[in-house]
């Protein structure tokens, strides 16, 4: 029981006075490059999944 106890005073110590917690405008420019990069990855999946279905489209109506 002792070591539970040792346990959750050094994380909460840890936690409180150890971690270096960014200010608002650092999370805030943060989640701006988050989803500027989320945008980014996204259009290029659109355009690759369009590409891909254009040309299998095309490659089927010539088989068939």
């Amino acid at each position: 029981m002792n070591r539970i106890k040792l346990y959750f005073q050094e994380s909460y110590t840890e936690l409180v006075k150890k971690v270096s917690w960014p200010t608002w405008s650092q999370l805030q420019n943060s989640a701006i490059v988050v989803m500027i990069a989320s945008l980014i990855f996204a259009s290029v999946i659109f355009v690759m999944d369009f590409g891909f279905r254009n040309i299998m489209t095309f490659i089927y109506k010539m088989l068939y």
